[in-house]
């Protein structure tokens, strides 16, 4: 029987043999992510928990101190002034695991990426409608055009 969440089947997966206080961590970050995204998507890519909108959105994965965040490169650029006692690097943020899990920062980003995601979503769109007008595959057939 196939099932009807193979993304979260996936993840719990992912989870299971981390020790409690590692996977309630993860799930806090999980739920949060469905709380503010409840369109998001779950799978698991590059080996990690992936939530996708609109593409890649965020991705966490486990390490032996700490949780990494990938929010991508604009994701972290966007937020430098809020990473200062964090490490970081260009694409991704490090939670130790003795230290409180910033939610309210890791919401903030994921809604920042949420809009990045729909503005180039949109942008795509526009560039792909421009593309179909200008070869002409826009046009109606038929019509009779102005002299």
């Amino acid at each position: 029987m196939e099932s009807a969440q193979p993304g979260r089947e996936a993840i719990d997966a992912y989870l299971q043999p981390f020790p409690a206080e590692v996977r309630e961590r993860c799930e806090a970050i999980r739920s949060m992510i469905h709380r503010v995204v409840p369109e998001v998507v779950e799978t698991i890519s590059w080996g990690m928990p992936t939530f996708k909108l609109d593409g890649n959105l965020v991705h966490f994965a486990v390490h032996t101190r700490h949780i990494g965040f990938y929010p991508g490169p604009e994701g972290v650029a966007a937020f430098v002034g809020d990473l200062a006692d964090l490490a970081f690097s260009k694409g991704a943020i490090q939670f130790p695991f003795d230290r409180p899990l910033p939610l309210d920062l890791i919401e903030r980003i994921t809604l920042f990426r949420v809009a990045a995601n729909r503005r180039d979503s949109e942008a795509k769109r526009m560039e792909k409608a421009i593309r179909r007008a200008s070869s002409g595959k826009g046009k109606a057939t038929g019509a009779q055009q102005p002299e």
